[in-house]
């Protein structure tokens, strides 16, 4: 039997009790995947990036091993509430404008100790002293580089549009006014340069493609190195006591960890590895995470209709935003419908073998997005579910 035909009868039989939908996660695989990350950050301890991941169960987990510390939030109100069921030093990875989350981290000691907040511009502190309501605590903050690289003189921009900080002197510049203004504390810098970390340069069908993109990868790998090099050497000389300087992703985690100035790198989606991380040439991972959606009709010949299944993924729309039918293989998408609201049609000669009720597996095309579409979790170990646990949807928290 085939290693995908082996998993899906497998998933088949661990779940023939439960009906569709329904996700789980491979235990096997997320490990698997976790000590290939420890392994490629070669002694730098990776910082978990929750949005990836969704789940306190599984941050739980994934923290326990050896090589990985910290976790990487997306909102305050998130840090808030992670430092409350006991996670300790979460860094918020994108500034925030919640004054209630920034009253609650100035009065409270434990939190304000544990929660770092992103910022990169002073409009941004003279906010959160507004929302202080009288908290006395001193807020810890972490600067952004911008890492996008710029080509012909500066027309060309490849990479997210985050930070508008970019040079040493420009970092150094908001590290004084940090270190001179009473209240807060600069402990981190941060970089992530998701067109290297988040770009897959081995891209199916297009070997020209993915020539060009290695080649973009490589001069941005470079350029950034030297500066984010000079950055931290500006920063450190305003703050020498700076305690991190974060970077990479789960693409670029070998790469980013070989620069001396970095002492952490950020990774999440790599436990999952969703179907946008399948095109990389730097490391290969298991699908850990899987949904199912139940079979409800047979048009015709050739043709089988699941229950729902469309849930895109966040970014610029296209097909590489949509979950792939995966299981059993060889079943594609109706052009004229895609995957839809609350009905599917997948055709392929696979799909006569398949009866009503029958489950199909998929895979999204991010990793944590999943999650807000299911309440819970059913975590796989060989031909057994051995725990369901809730998702941040199922605990009630959604925070975007």
């Amino acid at each position: 039997m085939i290693p995908r035909a082996a998993d899906r009868a497998r998933y088949d039989r661990a779940t023939a009790h439960l009906d569709a939908p329904l996700a789980i996660v491979d235990l096997e695989a997320f490990d698997t995947n976790a000590a290939d990350l420890v392994r490629r950050a070669g002694g730098k301890p990776i910082r978990v990036a929750s949005k990836s991941v969704r789940c306190r169960a599984l941050l739980e987990r994934v923290l326990a091993m050896d090589g990985f510390a910290g976790i990487m939030s997306f909102t305050l109100d998130e840090s808030i509430w992670l430092v409350r069921a006991g996670f300790g030093d979460v860094l918020l990875a994108y500034p925030s404008a919640d004054r209630a989350g920034f009253a609650e981290l100035a009065g409270d000691a434990k939190l304000a100790a544990a929660v770092t907040l992103m910022v990169d511009d002073p409009a941004q502190l003279d906010l959160i002293d507004r929302s202080r309501a009288g908290g006395g605590e001193e807020i810890r903050v972490c600067l952004e580089l911008d890492t996008a690289l710029r080509l012909l003189g500066g027309r060309l921009r490849v990479g997210a549009r985050r930070s508008p900080l970019r040079e040493p002197a420009q970092l150094a510049s908001l590290a004084r006014e940090i270190a001179r203004r009473p209240g807060f504390r600069l402990v981190g810098l941060m970089a992530y340069e998701g067109h290297v970390a988040g770009v897959g340069d081995a891209v199916a069908g297009s070997p020209v493609r993915s020539r060009m993109i290695r080649l973009m990868q490589s001069a941005a790998r470079r350029e950034l190195a030297q500066r984010r090099s000079a950055v931290v050497a500006a920063v450190r000389a305003e703050v020498p006591d700076l305690e991190f300087v974060n970077g990479g992703g789960t693409g670029s985690v070998q790469h980013t960890a070989a620069e001396g100035a970095v002492t952490e790198i950020a990774a999440g989606s790599g436990l999952y590895v969703p179907r946008l991380f399948d095109n990389y040439t730097s490391f290969n991972g298991s699908p850990a995470a899987l949904f199912a959606q139940p079979v409800v009709r047979r048009p015709g010949v050739g043709v089988v209709t699941v229950l729902g299944g469309g849930y895109p993924a966040s970014g610029a729309a296209g097909q590489d935003r949509l979950p792939v039918p995966y299981l059993p293989e060889g079943l594609r998408y109706d052009p004229m419908e895609g995957p839809g609201e609350v009905q599917t049609p997948l055709l392929g000669a696979v799909a006569d073998d398949l009866l009503i009720g029958d489950k199909v597996w998929f895979r999204h095309a991010k990793a944590g997005e999943l999650c807000e579409r299911f309440d819970e979790l059913r975590l796989v170990e060989g031909e057994r579910v051995v725990a369901s646990v809730p998702t941040y949807r199922g605990e009630g928290r959604t925070f975007l």
